[in-house]
């Protein structure tokens, strides 16, 4: 959840929101309604928990359904035997031009 608090309101609430970011909630600042800070809480490695249950904590928190897909079966599959011997295209790491 973010908590939305006008600037000159922080100076009196500041350890109430340093509260609320320790227990994990941001804090969005505004300036005449326009967001101009945050007050975000530190994010450690989870106790008890893995790396990968923290992900998806976060991407629920943050509102995101999609990360990556599923791997296709072969994708750790040795590459072809000729696949760094192939020559790059002659154009490779030139800068485009811009189309007109």
């Amino acid at each position: 959840m973010t908590r939305v608090v006008k600037f000159e309101d922080v100076k009196d609430r500041l350890n109430e929101l340093v509260r609320k970011a320790e227990a994990g909630e941001t804090t969005t600042i505004t300036r005449d309604g326009k967001p101009v800070a945050s007050i975000v809480p530190i994010r450690t490695k989870p106790k008890g928990g893995t790396d990968w249950e923290a992900g998806y904590r976060f991407m629920e928190e943050h509102g995101i359904d999609f990360a990556v897909g599923e791997l296709p079966p072969d994708w750790d599959d040795p590459l072809p035997e000729d696949f760094l011997i192939t020559p790059l295209p002659e154009d490779y790491g030139k800068p485009k031009s811009p189309k007109k």
